[in-house]
């Protein structure tokens, strides 16, 4: 993949960049997934009969059991663990069933406007500003599920041990975060 660049045309600021096919696949494979999760997890939402009357959606009011979506539809509220009020379940619940359905629809948003601006075959990637921003978000998204599913925190090393069978997914995890970044170089003025 080539460093994102900015480019001022008549039709205004695009951003750009190509990716080999190789990379798109792997690219696409991720954010499928991501969407998958989080569209498994939208149909998995209970029927409520006061939300077909009125036309309001609700979504499911207790947190994901799969860490990887825990992890993109985190709690609202966390309190200190010694505080009184350390079980904020109610709250949380309350806060993820009205507010998670247009979370989800967001986060799935973003990923279809990468899939749909990614040529499947690699090749030049040119975007808005806006399909940028969903880009970010998008980006974001999949280095936080990838990032949980290896376990990655503060302390794991910028490179691991070939034998590891981390190693290969950590390099995709630095391979989507200097993604990002270069992006972010790019829509800066």
């Amino acid at each position: 993949m080539r460093t994102w660049s900015r480019k001022n045309s008549l039709g205004g600021v695009k951003l750009r960049s190509e990716m080999d096919a190789r990379e798109a696949a792997v690219l696409r494979s991720l954010v499928s997934s991501v969407l998958g999760l989080l569209q498994e997890r939208a149909d998995a939402t209970p029927q409520d009969d006061l939300a077909a009357l009125t036309g309001l959606r609700v979504g499911s009011s207790v947190p994901p059991d799969d860490a990887s979506l825990a992890r993109l539809l985190p709690d609202f509220y966390r309190s200190e663990a010694d505080s009184p009020e350390a079980d904020n379940a109610d709250v949380n619940g309350a806060l993820r069933s009205l507010h998670e359905p247009e979370i989800i629809d967001e986060k799935l948003t973003a990923g279809h406007i990468i899939l749909d601006t990614l040529p499947a075959e690699g090749g030049r990637v040119l975007l808005t500003p806006e399909q940028a921003d969903a880009w970010l978000a998008g980006l974001n998204d999949v280095r936080l599920a990838l990032g949980t599913t290896l376990g990655i925190d503060a302390d794991t090393p910028d490179h691991l041990d070939p034998s590891d069978p981390r190693a290969p997914h950590l390099d995709v995890y630095h391979w989507l975060t200097w993604m990002q970044d270069s992006l972010i170089v790019a829509l800066s003025p």
